[in-house]
């Protein structure tokens, strides 16, 4: 189907990417070292005795123990092994870092794990109503979410109406909007309520904020550059994360992947308030071999159905996959 009409959200696609992935936002799986397709999204998972044996260390951020996960092939999964490993609720678990325990969302684990990277577990801490005066049209959040059901604040702009609001901060989960408990909705949703609140009137919101060790407690951070995200891996190979279908074992990203999935993100960013390494993977991947937009378009709209992406923007990121193949940035 071409590009116009045909956007529209497909009612039977159940499950979505995230950064983790999506969410993105970020499993053991097909173990071969090799690079997945991304028709292979529907595939269910292995059985159990057929994943590798991948074991990960894993801390709670705020101080706990070390301890030992394996066996998991999605980031549900995973916040499952790092609940049992600490004996917690797997709701509990807010979002992951890799190799660092502060909050720090360039250090986001996404839809990758190098097969070395250490994962720190931020949970919920205190919970906090704000009221806020809406006097500019862009409140200056992007949202992120954490592939089980969070939305929450992954950068803050400089200067803008968040900025002015020092009690919010990034890392904060959105639990209500007026309201409205948006827990379990898509963070591209939070990020379309946010816009949609009329200007020059006030709206609250419920959060809460990751929880904290004493060192920890330090003036608020603006979040994510948008000029560039930290590259995230050993070198030994990483984990590709996927909501639907098996994780798979994958060499690092070449030079075009990352070029191309940094472009993609930054434009989803522009778009629609969202940052989602996973995601933007995923159209590069389904664009990498299409011939033109339209069929770019169709392939979209089979993969990722429920995402009701602007025709402006799939031109854009048709563009931005495009330029990365002839190195153009």
């Amino acid at each position: 189907m071409p590009l116009g009409p045909w956007r529209k959200k497909n009612k039977s696609t159940k499950e979505q990417l995230v950064e983790n992935e999506e969410v993105s936002g970020g499993h053991a799986g097909a173990g071969s070292l090799s690079k997945s397709a991304a028709n292979g999204a529907g595939l269910p998972p292995p059985p159990a005795n057929l994943r590798p044996k991948l074991v990960f260390h894993t801390q709670l951020a705020h101080g706990s123990p070390t301890g030992r996960i394996e066996g998991f092939t999605n980031v549900k999964e995973l916040y499952g092994k790092i609940a049992e490993a600490f004996n917690i609720s797997p709701p509990e678990i807010m979002f992951c870092t890799l190799n660092t325990h502060k909050i720090d969302m360039d250090k986001l684990l996404g839809g990758q794990i190098g097969l070395e990277d250490f994962i720190f577990a931020h949970i919920k801490g205190i919970k906090k109503e704000v009221e806020v005066f809406k006097s500019e049209d862009a409140l200056g959040l992007t949202i992120t979410d954490n592939g089980a059901g969070y939305a929450f604040i992954k950068r803050i702009k400089e200067g803008s109406v968040m900025d002015g609001v020092k009690v919010i901060c990034v890392g904060d989960l959105i639990e209500c909007i007026n309201g409205s408990y948006v827990v379990g909705t898509r963070h591209y949703e939070v990020a379309r309520m946010l816009k949609d609140l009329p200007k020059d009137k006030s709206f609250t919101l419920k959060l809460v904020e990751p929880m904290k060790a004493f060192e920890m407690l330090e003036p608020r951070s603006k979040g994510a550059k948008p000029a560039g995200e930290n590259k995230i891996g050993t070198g030994k190979g990483t984990l590709r994360l996927r909501s639907k279908g098996p994780a798979t074992v994958e060499e690092e990203p070449t030079e075009f992947e990352e070029k191309a999935v940094k472009k993609v993100d930054d434009l989803l960013e522009s778009y629609m308030g969202i940052r989602d390494t996973e995601l933007a993977a995923t159209m590069v991947e389904v664009g990498r071999d299409k011939k033109n937009p339209d069929e770019f378009a169709m392939a979209l709209d089979e993969t990722l159905g429920d995402f009701a992406f602007p025709d402006e923007f799939v031109f854009d990121v048709w563009g931005a996959i495009g330029d990365a193949k002839q190195g153009r940035f």
